[in-house]
């Protein structure tokens, strides 16, 4: 049973690398739009206010965020693809189709049940437990939507696309079945959602009393859940009631109520009578850990790579710590160890509660909206006074060094699968050549070896790579031929049960795209 379930993780694993992949990439171009386009950068270099290259900038920034905010589709549609055993095309296409169907299915259940949320001016329908997807509002379960409707579409995919029916009926064989039990299954989903998830989120929004009357301990809560809750979007109901309601406090200025942490701090901000800020600014701290913590995280990542792939985390993590740094965007880095470390994300939700108490404990009342340049700059054209802005630095230094020094022991301690940590085992046959160049799937003979090496097209059940390995399930293990594969001149190999990696390195994308055609072309040939 233990072997059962440890399996079925490695599966979900490995369809979670694939949409995945391409999030370091954003990150890359993310840093660019983000530097162009932020106005203390601006400042400093004036040419960068030129009308084209703000547009380019503000291009590129908003290009990127499109994908960010839509990771549960991309999840909907990658993870599909990934676990499907054939025609993975037609399975990522049906995730996406099955993700509109679930989206509807929740609309119209709220539409029916008149609970369709009004957007307010300001907030639009943000703290209402519903969300505006590709158009369609519905019940907001953020990424675990499209994460959860990925694996039930990948997983019926598989039970159903080799069905075959005769006569008039044979139209409906195949994947087009496929489609027809996920249509319904998305339907299913989408109405237990809108009465399971309701009922999480009330339970998330009901917390916010109890942080409220906890002092320093419910700042502490108040990090915790803003982190940990990430993956499901229910982070938005922990924080949006404190930063734009009076649960964040109340600040009377002359005949006018101001309500909720972001509007006092504004106020406060303009108000040359008030030498300190007020309480609430701790409620606008949880982009404290973005603007220092993930510097630490990255950094600990990169120090445990495994020295094979030092290079390749170093030029994956760079730009996702300035995009978390300047951009405030962590969900790159945050999905890249969230579900292969679990455990770290705990702690790194424990320790971004931490700090908001802290900041309490050492009366630092700097304003940390997540951009530590821009941040720098507000509060100290702020004061010392009014934002204790050098206890800020200190402290943020010190958070930098304990995620590094923790992470870094549990990644190693645990041999937990980070970036650059992301298989078992050491490789093996280590060779200095790079990778063979592959053609054009005609004949390949590079690709021809390897699916000799592995017992033969019958002997492989499933073919997929991540940034640097070509993985692949196998149904007899005891039919490789190592010495074969190392004719290829891979970069290493590792074997564990039924799975077989060959690390080829960054041209590993062409070596499984020419593997994938010359399989397709021998099941022709049969």
């Amino acid at each position: 049973m233990k072997k059962k379930v440890k399996g079925l993780l490695e599966i979900f694993a490995k369809a979670m690398v694939q949409p995945l992949m391409f999030l370091s990439c954003a990150g890359m171009i993310m840093v660019l739009g983000v530097l162009v386009t932020q106005s203390s950068v601006r400042n400093l270099l004036p040419f960068l206010n030129w009308g084209p290259i703000q547009l380019i900038g503000n291009l590129i920034y908003q290009g990127v965020m499109i994908l960010i905010n839509n990771l549960g589709v991309i999840f909907a549609i990658g993870i599909p693809a990934a676990l499907a055993k054939g025609d993975k095309h037609r399975a990522g296409l049906i995730g996406f189709l099955a993700y509109l169907v679930y989206l509807t299915t929740s609309n119209q259940l709220l539409v029916a049940s008149g609970k369709l949320a009004d957007a307010s001016g300001m907030l639009g329908l943000i703290g209402t437990g519903q969300a505006n997807i590709l158009g369609i509002q519905c019940v907001d379960m953020g990424v675990f939507g499209g994460i959860i409707l990925g694996c039930l579409v990948g997983w019926l995919f598989n039970l159903t696309y080799k069905k075959r029916f005769k006569g008039a009926l044979q139209i409906y064989s195949g994947s087009n079945f496929s489609f027809l039990v996920i249509f319904f299954a998305s339907i299913l989903f989408g109405a237990v959602s809108n009465l399971v998830w309701p009922v999480v989120q009330a339970g998330i929004g009901s917390l916010a009393s109890f942080i409220k009357n906890s002092g320093t301990f419910g700042l502490f809560i108040y990090g915790f859940l803003e982190r940990i809750l990430i993956p499901t979007g229910l982070h938005h109901l922990v924080y949006t009631p404190f930063q734009f309601s009076s649960l964040g406090g109340v600040l009377q200025v002359g005949e006018t109520m101001v309500a909720g942490a972001y509007p006092i701090y504004a106020t406060e901000a303009m108000m040359p009578n008030v030498t300190k800020f007020s309480d609430s600014i701790y409620f606008m701290a949880t982009g404290f850990t973005k603007m220092f913590g993930y510097i630490g995280i990255g950094a600990s990542f990169i120090y445990t790579a495994k020295p094979e792939n030092k290079q390749k985390t170093i030029a994956t993590m760079v730009p996702l710590i300035i995009t978390a740094c300047l951009g405030g965007i962590t969900e790159p880095m945050d999905f890249m160890f969230i579900f292969a470390a679990p455990l770290l994300f705990f702690f790194h939700a424990c320790i971004a509660g931490l700090f908001i108490a802290l900041m309490k404990v050492f009366s630092v009342t700097s304003f940390c909206g997540g951009n530590l340049l821009a941040g720098l700059i507000s509060n100290i054209a702020q004061g010392v006074e009014k934002t204790n802005w050098p206890m800020m630095i200190v402290l943020g230094l010190i958070q930098i060094v304990l995620y590094f020094v923790l992470f870094s022991f549990l990644i190693k301690k645990l041999d937990l699968k980070t970036p650059g940590r992301e298989d078992d085992g050491p490789a093996e046959a280590e060779a200095p050549a790079a990778a063979p160049a592959v053609g054009n799937g005609s004949g390949d003979p590079v690709a021809l070896t390897i699916i000799k090496a592995l017992g033969g097209k019958a002997n492989i059940n499933t073919v997929e790579n991540c940034i640097t390995r070509l993985r692949v399930n196998l149904a007899d293990p005891s039919l490789v031929d190592e010495e074969l594969i190392k004719t290829t001149k891979p970069k290493g190999i590792v074997r564990k049960d039924n799975d077989v990696q060959i690390v080829y390195g960054l041209e590993v994308a062409d070596v499984r795209r020419a593997v994938d055609e010359e399989l397709e072309k021998m099941g022709s040939a049969t």
